[in-house]
């Protein structure tokens, strides 16, 4: 494993900092309420190193979600050979399930947030469609397929994603009533991906 330089290290905080903040602050009063400055402020920073960062309020979700993407790839990548690609993908998923669930009320109201609100759903679903390219790729290493000729497993990476966005969108709008694992399980079943 790589170990960061002590800069490298410190730009990972501020980052994470501003992420942390800024997510707070999003859940509790929305998108549209809350400015940059609030942002800047509860991370103890200036407006010009939060755009070192992010380049607008909408990327720093973003960049979440990417963060978390890369772990569920990561995940899928290290999933036993014999899983099917569909246990497979389930249970990389876990990784989000696992992200989501640390801090519910927060998540919820994140997610209800993202597609809620018509910038962040475009980009949302602009960060699907490329997450789904890289399962499926990862998908056809596990099982030896081209993507220029099979379609399997982009069929199924989503398939697995559509299944989770309606898993995760049931979740987010609930009060808590359901468990999310249960119902990312429930859609892969009617899915046929288990």
């Amino acid at each position: 494993m790589e170990t960061l330089s002590l800069a490298e290290r410190k730009r990972q905080l501020v980052r994470d900092e501003l992420g942390h903040a800024a997510m707070v602050l999003l859940a509790a009063q929305g998108f549209e309420a809350t400015t940059i400055d609030q942002i800047v402020d509860a991370a103890g920073v200036s407006r010009r190193t939060f755009f070192r960062y992010f380049k607008s309020k909408e990327d720093v979700i973003l960049e979440f979600l990417a963060d978390v993407g890369a772990d569920v790839c990561a995940e899928l990548a290290a999933r036993p050979p014999v899983e099917t690609p569909g246990t497979a993908l389930r249970e990389a998923l876990t990784v989000a399930v696992e992200t989501f669930t640390e801090h519910p009320e927060k998540s919820r109201a994140l997610a209800r947030l993202t597609l809620e609100t018509p910038a962040l759903r475009a980009r949302y679903l602009d960060r699907q469609a490329g997450l789904q390219q890289d399962l499926a790729a990862v998908i056809a290493r596990r099982e030896g397929l081209d993507l220029d000729t099979d379609m399997s497993p982009a069929v199924s990476a989503g398939m697995a994603l559509t299944a989770f966005d309606i898993a995760l969108t049931r979740w987010a709008r609930q009060s808590g009533a359901e468990d999310l694992r249960a119902l990312i399980d429930q859609a892969f079943a009617l899915a046929h991906l288990t």
